[in-house]
């Protein structure tokens, strides 16, 4: 199977503090991978510095083939990013926000179907500042997915939406895959994970403890669910004694 994101010898510090070190994976065509770990520990570094916007100290990284410091205009027309923090203009609306994200790719996809999909098709005159912030987490997701990419990039997804709104992103975002779409994302939701991901990797201490199916993980500990698994890889289980 084609592999869409090869990482090879990941590292990143700031100012000698050690954030990641050495990370290894790779992700197939049409495949959705989860980065897991928790608060801290580098999840959203190591999706910057695969993406280019932080420089990694070392370490290689090819999605669809291409270098993101060197081929990067050309790499961003097939990629979508949904960054966990994006601060966008006061007085902006939704629509205007869609279009302009619209006309920065030759391929973008009408942004109305997206807004439909994702249950936003009434606040497209809404400013952005007047949405909830489950409102804006689904519109983050729209800005990823405008630009009709190969690849998206998804950072906590689905912090800040209730059940049903979770449910229906999930329910868009699998048919998305199922036409081909390559999702890396990180989330702090076991049922999320356990319904969206083919294979997760676990983050602790700069480095991977785990990587493999949630049917994997779950074998490998010496629980029966992965939030189990998931909290005893990570040394975060609660003991007898706490």
């Amino acid at each position: 199977m084609e592999t869409t994101i090869q990482v090879r010898g990941l590292s990143k510090s700031y100012t000698r503090n050690k954030v990641i070190e050495n990370i290894n994976l790779s992700v197939a065509a049409g495949e959705v991978y989860g980065l897991l770990g928790a608060n801290g520990v580098g999840k959203s570094t190591t999706i910057e510095c695969i993406l280019g916007t932080q420089k990694a100290d070392s370490g290689t990284v090819r999605i669809l083939g291409l270098d993101p410091w060197e081929n990067r205009k050309q790499l961003f027309e097939q990629v979508g990013v949904q960054f966990q923090e994006s601060n966008y203009p006061d007085k902006i609306k939704v629509r205007e926000l869609c279009e302009e994200t619209a006309c920065l790719y030759r391929r973008s996809v009408a942004y109305e179907e997206l807004l439909q999909k994702f249950g936003l098709a009434d606040k497209r005159e809404a400013f952005v500042s007047e949405l909830s912030g489950g409102q804006k987490q689904k519109l983050f997701i729209v800005l990823a997915l405008i630009p009709n990419p190969k690849v998206v990039f998804l950072d906590e997804l689905t912090t800040g939406l209730d059940t049903k709104a979770r449910r229906g992103v999930w329910k868009s975002l699998q048919e998305l895959r199922e036409q081909g779409l390559t999702i890396f994302l990180s989330s702090h939701f076991m049922d999320e994970v356990e319904i969206l991901c083919d294979r997760i990797g676990i983050l602790k201490d700069g480095g991977f403890v785990f990587e493999g199916t949630v049917q994997e993980a779950v074998a490998l500990s010496p629980y029966e669910r992965l939030e189990d698994a998931y909290l005893w890889f990570t040394g975060e289980e609660e003991t007898d004694d706490e």
